[in-house]
């Protein structure tokens, strides 16, 4: 359901730990009752490309919420700043990034147009906590990893991040999972993809992953040379049937 009018702002939202963070929701304007995203950004940031994703997911029908994750590093930041400085410090931690995508989540479902079916999205670093949301609460709808890095394996010991693996955690997955990867990529590879693949079969966790010929990493990155439209229009259509099915009333 399409819909060009909606209201998009900065909030703040209860976090971890009770830290108010701050967010930017966007929803159409009607009075629903809509399936609810929380949009996990890239790390790159809180910047004006995951912005325009969040209000993609208004105009399509839903509610939508990205939290700014570097906010306690970096507030008032620039994007691009508040990035490098969470960078330098290891990035998030993983249990911090959790309670952060619960508080969202409890925002969207506290909003008067809900349906209460909340899914979560996430692209490169935020693909990869995508997928930790899903095995770490219970209360998520459906999850769509976009090339998410460091699932399978952890990190090159010279890259400044601090976080690990996650394929231990398959089993806990609590929703279902959508999967979309380049076939260029290299973080992950395509036997990574494979392997989480064969882990998530293993333990009968419902999913679907879709690799795309001639992408690599961002290929859903409209400002980077990474851009690859046919891969992007094809991603999206998935991401579209996929939320349809799972958060729809």
């Amino acid at each position: 359901m399409m819909s060009d009018q909606m209201l998009a702002e900065t909030v703040e939202v209860e976090g971890f730990g009770g830290d108010g963070i701050e967010a930017y929701f966007a929803r159409p304007t009607g009075s629903g009752p809509y399936g609810s995203v929380v949009v996990i950004h890239h790390m790159p940031g809180y910047d004006e490309a995951t912005k325009e994703i969040t209000r993609k997911f208004a105009y399509h029908g839903y509610q939508a919420i990205c939290v700014n994750l570097y906010s306690r590093e970096a507030p008032g930041a620039a994007p691009d700043d508040a990035a490098a400085t969470a960078r330098a410090r290891g990035g998030v931690p993983d249990e911090r990034l959790v309670g952060d995508v619960k508080g969202a989540a409890e925002f969207l479902r506290s909003q008067a147009a809900s349906n209460s079916r909340v899914g979560v999205i996430g692209y490169c670093s935020g693909g990869r906590q995508a997928f930790l949301s899903a095995c770490s609460l219970d209360d998520i709808d459906a999850a769509a990893v976009c090339y998410g890095a460091f699932i399978v394996s952890d990190p090159l010991p010279e890259m400044p991040s601090k976080v690990r693996s996650l394929i231990h955690l398959t089993p806990n997955a609590a929703c279902p999972i959508l999967g979309l990867f380049g076939a260029e990529d290299k973080f992950p590879t395509p036997e990574e993809v494979a392997k989480l693949d064969s882990e998530l079969t293993k333990y009968s966790k419902e999913h679907e992953f879709h690799i795309f010929e001639g992408a690599g990493h961002g290929f859903f990155a409209v400002d980077r040379p990474s851009y690859r439209p046919e891969a992007a229009n094809e991603g999206w259509q998935k991401i579209w049937a996929f939320f349809g099915k799972h958060l729809s009333n």
